[in-house]
């Protein structure tokens, strides 16, 4: 092979880079709602901070889709912070509801940690429901050193 046949190696610079982490998360309305049955406040104290409840106010299926929705972005919020000796809390990863309706995480506790050690600073969240399936997708944005 010529050398003009070769790829030629692309040095990285040193220094601060972009890194991106992305977590996707489905959840099952059902099971969200058959914990909420037979647990109750029980479930919802250990899951759910109280704004979280606050907004995923409703009836049944209602509330079941809104609490199933913010579960998945926690589970993608611990997907996308990475492998870790430790989980975080549930209650540790929030999903704030703007004034405007759009979601916003908060990272309190051992999930800002993670997030720290992680270089990981924006993070951005979307969630869905359609049927029995809610998901949500986080993506965070960050620096890395390496």
């Amino acid at each position: 092979m010529s050398n003009a046949d070769q790829v030629p190696v692309v040095k990285r610079p040193r220094g601060d880079l972009p890194r991106l982490a992305v977590g996707v998360d489905l959840v099952a309305v059902d099971e969200v709602r058959a914990a909420l049955e037979h647990f109750g406040d029980r479930y919802l104290k250990r899951v759910f901070t109280d704004h979280e409840v606050a907004c995923s106010s409703g009836e049944g299926d209602v509330r079941a889709r809104h609490l199933a929705a913010r579960f998945a972005a926690k589970e993608a919020t611990m997907k996308a912070l990475g492998p870790s000796d430790r989980l975080p809390s549930w209650r540790s990863i929030e999903v704030h509801q703007e004034e405007s309706g759009r979601p916003r995480l908060r990272l309190s506790g051992h999930a800002a940690d993670l997030a720290r050690r992680a270089f990981l600073k924006d993070f951005a969240v979307s969630l869905s429901h359609e049927g029995n399936i809610a998901a949500a997708v986080v993506v965070a944005l960050g620096r890395s050193d390496s």
